[in-house]
């Protein structure tokens, strides 16, 4: 029987020129990650920057799978016709994401987005299928990854038989709560991948505990 750890990245720089860079505060998250957890057998990371530097903030050295690279939020959001206009703080963005992001799983524009829902759901439970076949081995796989592929990985494994519309609402529940730097562990064994736990982070309090 293996484990994968689902790790969300440290928390990025909102409102910078690169989105794609840990804050102060989210290399210190790294730092207690990597004291609080054990090293794992083998580290896997998406391909952005923040997955990166959350592994070497951590200590850990990743081999790379872009299956667990973010979907483009940013392009999500624009592609909506109704989001606000001008600069956003950062509670305006988190509506206007939201918004967002229920139009882009509600099906019906797919050819609106760079990447459609579908295609998003797809290469990330490919990536997952690809981190259990690792770990049922026996070994400790973590994967430093951000919060919507953990969400769509959560969402796969809490209700398996999950109708479109059900499973886009599974999705959303868990995408909103996974706390920056937090892990997620899967137990791998003989029937198949199982969520054993969700959005631990008992390495984190006061200021260095966010969500965004």
């Amino acid at each position: 029987m293996g484990v994968v750890i689902l790790v969300r990245h440290g928390q990025a720089s909102f409102g910078a020129d690169d989105y794609d860079v840990l804050s102060e505060t989210g290399w210190e998250q790294g730092r207690l990650l990597g004291r609080w957890l054990p090293e794992p057998s083998a580290v896997v990371a998406g391909g952005m920057r923040r997955h990166r530097e959350t592994a070497e903030a951590a200590g850990w050295s990743p081999e790379i799978d872009a299956g667990w690279d973010e979907f483009d939020h940013l392009s999500v959001v624009a592609a909506d016709p109704d989001r606000p206009t001008g600069e956003l703080d950062r509670r305006q963005f988190q509506r206007a994401f939201e918004q967002a992001t229920a139009r882009w799983t509600s099906g019906g524009h797919d050819g609106e987005y760079a990447e459609s829902w579908p295609g998003f759901v797809d290469r990330v439970r490919a990536a997952l299928d690809r981190a259990c076949a690792r770990a049922g081995s026996g070994e400790t796989v973590a994967v430093v990854t951000s919060g919507g592929p953990i969400a769509v990985a959560c969402a796969a494994m809490a209700d398996p038989d999950a109708d479109a519309a059900s499973y886009a609402r599974l999705w959303n529940r868990f995408n909103t709560t996974i706390v920056n730097s937090s892990f997620t562990r899967v137990v791998v064994g003989s029937t198949g991948a199982r969520l054993l736990t969700f959005n631990e982070h008992p390495h984190l309090d006061g200021a260095a505990l966010t969500y965004r």
